[in-house]
């Protein structure tokens, strides 16, 4: 047997005996400590045989694993998306003898099914169920220079995606494969960087705008200085959109629209497709947006950029600054307001619950209402549904880990909003919501819950596709990951994971918009509610 092949089955059954062994998900082992102890068991066998016998007695020594009266009577009917979860190899007679496939397929039907020593979830009624994880060591004693610590970084957070990861069936390539893809980078790695890099590249796999990694040494690597600009990417052309700092803007010749073509002799898009492994992102305009910090970015004072303004391309040398050293503060927003003929205004990463009441009792009569949901909202989703609908609709299927069978999901819940709290006058006109690249998680779920007002109409483009609760996933030596943790789908079953709220119209920036300051997607939904 090779070495990656008896490496790849240790973890994938270390990570189902943590998860599904009675004893061991009671915590009665250091089941960090066992993996070293495997390890350094199979490191000299080199047969199918050996390989199963030793793992055999290894899980004997485990403990006797109970007859479990409730797994057999669970009802299968109450999982969803059970092609999340394959746990077909463990009867895979090319890979084990039969012995060994006998006890995974015993354990598997004889799991543990109450507590768990290393996975909790919230437990008060109104949250969500996504996994809490507890009880990892961070192994401060070890170094990343240890090959078992670097194995246990890969096996722990490979494990955690592969049992409580809804949306693992989504991925553009299978889990398994990218673990095979992940071993050689994280066995081999020759620096710290190439361990973290490692691990930023694993968690980039799992195409979710929640996942992402990020150490000194990563944005080292991409680089801590930033040109004084901001860039967004229009039919895939970079362009300047605003400033970080006007007068070191001025200072570097950087002007509102110019389209950034080549850094330092490089295509631009050249650039970003390099780096797309390392940029995390649930969809192509997720990665777009999360490479803000990734193309422009170097450790040197300065980066040469070729342009094109007013169709005429130039060279010119830009300066390259610590973001400190901006001075950038975000602007402040209106809450809301009343805008010409009659038409109503809010944002939503402004407003809060406490203005809520007031806000609409202002914009009750108002034709229109333009929900701005291109930021992140406070938590106004129900105070403001409570006046758009009078009967309570549901707008969300919400889907939770199974605790009782790990890697399954449960469709637990709709949630329904509306037709709650003492309203006496509920809002008749026309309502617009906006959405984009910045709309994610929280604002997704928000935009779901004002789509439901039968007057509804939502504009913009592709949002960042990431909604539901986030799990983090603890690493060795102190680091930490995240991901999507439950599943978030229209009453339906339509996914908003890696696709995105439902929009009605698309409408994006153009060079000429961003040149002359105009928001066309607000002045789309104004031209809509004006005629």
């Amino acid at each position: 047997m090779e070495e990656d092949e008896k490496l790849i089955r240790v973890g994938k059954i270390w990570g189902f005996l943590k998860y599904y062994h009675p004893q061991v998900t009671k915590g009665k082992f250091n089941w960090d400590e066992e993996l070293f102890s495997i390890l350094s068991q199979i490191e000299s066998i080199s047969t199918k045989d050996e390989f199963s016998e030793t793992v055999s007695i290894w899980i004997n020594s485990l403990g006797k694993v109970k007859n479990c009266k409730e797994c057999h009577s669970s009802n299968p009917d109450i999982h969803h998306q059970n092609k999340n979860i394959n746990l077909s190899w463990i009867r895979d007679k090319n890979t084990f003898n039969q012995r060994l496939i006998d006890q995974l397929a015993f354990i598997e039907s004889n799991r543990q099914v109450g507590k768990s020593h290393y996975i909790s979830q919230n437990k008060a009624k109104w949250a969500a169920k996504n996994v809490i994880p507890q009880n990892e060591h961070q192994h401060f004693n070890l170094s990343w220079k240890s090959k078992n610590f670097r194995l246990l970084t890969l096996f722990r957070l490979w494990n955690m995606v592969e049992y409580f990861f809804p949306y693992k069936y989504q991925m553009d390539i299978s889990w398994d494969t990218a673990l095979m893809n992940a071993l050689p980078k994280f066995k081999n790695a020759a620096t710290e960087l190439d361990f973290h890099l490692a691990i930023l590249e694993l968690v980039v796999h799992l195409n979710d705008s929640h996942a992402g990694f990020s150490t000194p040494l990563i944005k080292k690597f991409f680089g801590t200085k930033f040109i004084p600009s901001k860039f967004n990417w229009v039919n895939k052309k970079v362009i300047i959109t605003g400033h970080y700092n006007d007068s070191l803007s001025l200072l570097n010749n950087l002007k509102i629209g110019d389209i950034i073509v080549k850094k330092d002799n490089r295509d631009v898009m050249e650039i970003f497709r390099d780096a797309q492994h390392l940029i995390q992102g649930s969809n192509d305009n997720a990665k777009f947006a999360y490479a803000w910090d990734k193309i422009f970015n170097g450790n040197t004072d300065s980066t040469r950029l070729e342009i094109i303004r007013d169709e005429k391309p130039m060279t010119i040398k830009v300066g390259r600054y610590e973001f400190k050293d901006f001075n950038f503060e975000r602007p402040s927003f209106e809450k809301y307001k009343i805008l010409e003929n009659n038409i109503g205004y809010v944002n939503l990463g402004a407003l809060e619950q406490k203005d809520v009441d007031e806000m609409m009792v202002e914009l009750m009569n108002t034709k229109g209402i333009v929900f701005d949901i291109r930021n992140y909202p406070k938590g106004t989703l129900y105070a403001i549904s409570n006046y758009l609908n009078p009967e309570s609709k549901p707008f969300v299927l919400i889907s939770e880990p199974d605790l009782k069978y790990p890697g399954k999901f449960k469709l637990q819940k709709t949630l329904n909003c509306g037709g709650k709290g003492k309203i006496n006058n509920y809002y008749k006109g026309e309502i617009i919501i906006l959405v984009n690249e910045r709309t994610i998680s929280h604002a997704e779920f928000t935009a779901m819950a004002l789509q439901t007002y039968n007057k509804c109409t939502t504009i913009g483009s592709q949002t960042l596709a990431a909604d539901g609760n986030v799990s983090v996933i603890p690493l060795p030596g102190d680091l930490k990951t995240r991901m999507t943790g439950i599943g978030i789908f229209y009453p339906d079953g339509t996914e908003t994971q890696r696709k995105g709220v439902r929009i009605d119209i698309e409408v994006s920036p153009t060079l000429n918009g961003i040149k002359n300051g105009h928001d066309e997607v607000l002045e789309k939904a104004l031209s809509i509610l004006q005629n």
